[in-house]
């Protein structure tokens, strides 16, 4: 039986909030209670209560929605399954099922226990696989074995039917074909409420990362430093996408603003076999940026790590301290990879108020746009903003996920994630005007489709943006669509998707499948 939260429940305050503080808007906009339900059973009999009592239904499984799309719910429902967190073992040898509300940290643990299995996901800890996976979650080992839903082969999901009736059905490549080819990245939350994801097999959790990190210190930034260490790096992607030896790496150039201190590149190596893999390839790529004189951020066990590798520091003239070889940390995959392990897990617990922008890059960047960045990054107007820039591609990049997933970005070498964090509501003006303000004169370069200034709209150089990187903004373009699920025919089959398995439009929000038609 589902636990209720209600208006007259001390626990509501924070229970009917999203991770993201700036959502509920108001307390006008909250749900009427919060249901959390322990099985798919309580699914369909908490969902079929919603219908009957007349509830719009919102779901949550981590609440980490970048946008309104869950918590601003007024008079509604909200079915949190959170606590539907369990990884198993499958009905047949080395399969997998893996429940929405398992976060993504004891998800990674759980599969390396049950078998020594991964799934190429993100590195929150306390992410959840629900929005996740069905979004088309991706993490440091995207380029070596693809995205979640790459391997995702069924979905059990409660949905509504024509009769207003909820019913929990199992969808694959057999059973509701497009309706789980739509699951596999066209967000679940859009036709209903997920309850399980089976994975027939998984590939095998690498022996080991190679971590290392280096950072240069905006005090000592110029202009043409910038311009030299982001074009280097967007360049090495573009040309070594292709090449298998690059498969195993993923790597992350961390951008803030020049009042926040620093510019921060990291990488990971994904070793499996033996322990001398990639070390050679780690210190050349790093070698890369050595005219931009970095700083190595050597791990607390850098000296035992040195002797380890049979390293020996020598620090080099330069802006900043520099080592001649670079300090590289040898870890377990989980301990390398996953971040956040800290908190309650309790949404509204986090006070910190966010905006989000993204973007695929199908080359590296330009002398313009490393200018554009660079004045964007150096500007008052941008203070607190923040750009990831991940690697990607490799395997990702197959074009025959086109056809049976929902995630059409298969040509890219690059993601991007913008990021603005603060605490105050005062603030939110000027935070989400600097962060608006970046991302417009971003994609207003000669790169960009001059049909469509301010976006990455699908071109030569341009992927458009992901959809669990959620930004409402991007409603203010004519083909918002287009941004998301790309120039071909996912869309229109989204939306045929969502009449028939979503006929009354029940889960709608302000950036969900609009029905067909």
């Amino acid at each position: 039986m589902a636990s209720v939260v209600d208006r007259n429940d001390v626990r509501f305050e924070v229970c009917s909030r999203g991770n993201n503080a700036r959502f509920p808007a108001s307390d006008s906009q909250r749900v009427a209670q919060v249901e959390y339900c322990t099985s798919a059973e309580d699914v369909v009999r908490t969902l079929q209560q919603a219908i009957d009592r007349g509830q719009r239904p919102t779901v949550r499984s981590s609440g980490h929605c970048y946008e309104d799309w869950v918590v601003n719910n007024p008079g509604g429902v909200l079915l949190d399954v959170s606590m539907m967190d369990r990884v198993t073992t499958g009905e047949t040898p080395g399969s997998y099922v893996i429940q929405p509300g398992a976060k993504l940290g004891v998800v990674y643990e759980r599969l390396y226990k049950l078998g020594g299995a991964v799934i190429p996901g993100g590195t929150c800890y306390t992410v959840t696989a629900g929005g996740h996976v069905s979004g088309g979650g991706y993490g440091t080992l995207a380029r070596m074995y693809g995205i979640t839903v790459d391997w995702l082969t069924g979905v059990e999901i409660v949905i509504v039917n024509q009769a207003g009736k909820a019913e929990l059905i199992y969808a694959d490549a057999q059973h509701h074909p497009t309706l789980f080819r739509a699951l596999r990245g066209g967000q679940g939350s859009n036709f209903g409420v997920i309850t399980a994801f089976h994975f027939a097999k998984l590939p095998p959790m690498p022996k080991q990362v190679l971590a290392a990190n280096i950072s240069w210190d905006w005090k000592e930034m110029t202009r043409e430093k910038f311009v030299r260490i982001v074009t280097t790096y967007g360049d090495y992607w573009a040309k070594n996408d292709k090449n298998p030896a690059t498969y195993p790496v993923f790597t992350n150039l961390v951008i803030g603003n020049s009042k926040s201190g620093r510019i921060g590149l990291g990488l990971h190596y994904a070793q499996t076999g033996d322990d001398n893999e990639g070390r050679d390839w780690v210190q050349e790529y790093l070698n890369l940026f050595q005219t931009c004189k970095p700083s190595a951020e050597a791990p607390p066990d850098y000296l035992q790590q040195q002797q380890d590798f049979g390293q020996q520091q020598r620090p080099l003239v330069g802006d900043t301290v520099c080592y001649g070889t670079h300090p590289v940390r040898a870890l377990n995959w989980v301990e390398a990879t996953v971040s956040g392990q800290g908190g309650s897990g309790l949404y509204g617990s986090n006070r910190r108020r966010s905006k989000y922008k993204s973007c695929y890059m199908k080359k590296g960047f330009t002398v313009a746009e490393a200018n554009v960045l660079y004045d964007q990054m150096t500007s008052d107007a941008t203070r607190g903003l923040i750009l990831a820039i991940d690697s990607y591609g490799g395997m990702v990049n197959n074009p025959a996920r086109i056809a049976d997933t929902a995630i059409p970005q298969r040509n890219s070498i690059l993601k991007l994630q913008y990021q603005s964090y603060w605490l105050n509501e005062a603030d939110d003006a000027f935070r989400l005007n600097g962060i608006r303000q970046c991302y417009k004169a971003m994609y207003s370069t000669p790169s960009a489709d001059p049909k469509y200034p301010g976006y990455p709209y699908p071109n030569e150089n341009f992927e458009g943006c992901y959809i669990n990187y959620a930004d409402a903004d991007m409603l203010e373009s004519p083909e918002w669509t287009t941004l998301y699920y790309g120039t071909g025919d996912l869309y229109p089959l989204l939306q045929q998707v969502k009449k028939e398995y979503d006929p009354h439009n029940l889960f709608h929000h302000s950036m969900s499948i609009r029905p067909k038609a």
